[in-house]
């Protein structure tokens, strides 16, 4: 497939303005907060709630997540049945996103109280509403990401004029691209300008987008990695866990919303431990992962992925119940540095209090908060 002319990209900006402003009210929701817990924590810096505080156990867990591979634990978690054995009596339900800054508008709003998010709108949310919004109580995975592009896109100079897609503007994917983008001497903006433009987009749309070329490339997380190299032809640009110390980076965490955690510790204890039952059921189900994963797929978007494409997926993606909080502060950085973030404080964002007394349970090393919480 050959890409389409520079002329031709231009033109076809103005077709995804709709889009980008769009995408530009949620990331002003988000960076400017929405929910009650944001007004009442302006200015000040609460103690993260301790989850062996005294609480009642919730008649409900709502419980968000994304159809991604990179959200592996709670498809398995919810597949298997481990999320709603952890709970007991607690009803599970849940809700689909398809990007970290509307399941954040979800947990702001009290929508959701728990969500499966990627960490800058968790960072993003918790920087607004100076420390009232919510807590990361664990991780759940790692690696995952990279920038796909159109075949004859060959090196990184290639990109000048291109379109490239991102989930939604503000996710963890689409402040990735950008901080790279800057890093090769780019400019880009909030609004699609700049020498390369970044066109948010749902992620099924991109791929249909990329085989009709009207998008040179995307950075997104697996599945879509993989989806768009198998079913599309593309071509991994970069690979995200190359531009980490050790390839290690957090791309799922499992966020809180902080007033539930500290009404319900009980109930986040009990979730956290069906979160990590799930973890060490993928590491000691390699071969039936898949298909687990998979079935959760399809009775969430309607289809499964092809055995090469989920085979694909999962070769490239960690899951692990460390949050990699030592990476927060430069995550934090690079939004500020994108636009898509304010900066602030984010002392106290993690709560890993619950998640080590059930690794202590089961005789496993504690997870470290890097400082920026409580252990």
């Amino acid at each position: 497939m050959t890409a389409p002319s520079r002329a031709t990209r231009t033109t076809r900006l103005g077709d995804f303005a709709g889009m980008m402003l769009a995408g530009a009210i949620v990331l002003s929701a988000a960076l400017t907060g929405c929910s009650a817990q944001t007004a009442a924590g302006a200015g000040t810096q609460p103690e993260a709630p301790a989850a062996e505080a005294t609480g009642t156990p919730a008649t409900e867990l709502r419980l968000g997540y994304f159809a991604n591979v990179t959200h592996a634990p709670a498809l398995v978690g919810l597949e298997e049945g481990l999320l709603q054995d952890a709970l007991g009596d607690t009803k599970l339900s849940t809700q689909v996103f398809n990007a970290g800054p509307a399941a954040i508008e979800a947990l702001s709003a009290g929508a959701i109280d728990a969500t499966y998010i990627g960490p800058n709108p968790a960072i993003n949310t918790y920087v607004k509403s100076a420390g009232a919004s919510a807590r990361i109580v664990a991780g759940a995975a790692s690696g995952g990401a990279a920038l796909v592009v159109q075949p004859s896109i060959d090196d990184p100079s290639d990109l000048a004029g291109t379109t490239l897609a991102t989930p939604q503007l503000g996710n963890t994917q689409d402040v990735a691209l950008r901080t790279w983008l800057a890093d090769e001497g780019y400019e880009t903006d909030t609004t699609g300008g700049g020498d390369v433009a970044i066109a948010p987009t749902e992620n099924a749309q991109t791929l249909t987008l990329f085989q009709s070329g009207e998008v040179d490339g995307a950075w997104l997380p697996e599945p879509w990695v993989s989806r768009l190299v198998v079913d599309a032809g593309a071509k991994v640009l970069v690979d995200e866990a190359d531009l980490w110390e050790d390839g290690a980076f957090p791309t799922t965490v499992l966020l809180v919303r902080a007033d539930f955690l500290a009404e319900h510790p009980e109930t986040v204890r009990a979730l956290i431990a069906g979160h990590v039952a799930s973890v060490d059921w993928i590491a000691a189900n390699p071969d039936e992962a898949a298909t687990v994963i998979n079935a959760r797929l399809d009775a969430d978007t309607g289809k499964p992925l092809s055995d090469a494409v989920i085979e694909r997926a999962l070769e490239h993606v960690d899951f692990t119940v460390d949050p990699h909080a030592e990476t927060f502060e430069q995550l934090l950085d690079d939004g500020v540095a994108a636009g898509t973030s304010k900066p602030g404080d984010i002392d106290g964002l993690f709560d890993l209090s619950a998640l080590n007394a059930v690794l202590e349970d089961e005789g496993e090393e504690p997870v470290s908060a890097a400082g920026l919480g409580t252990e």
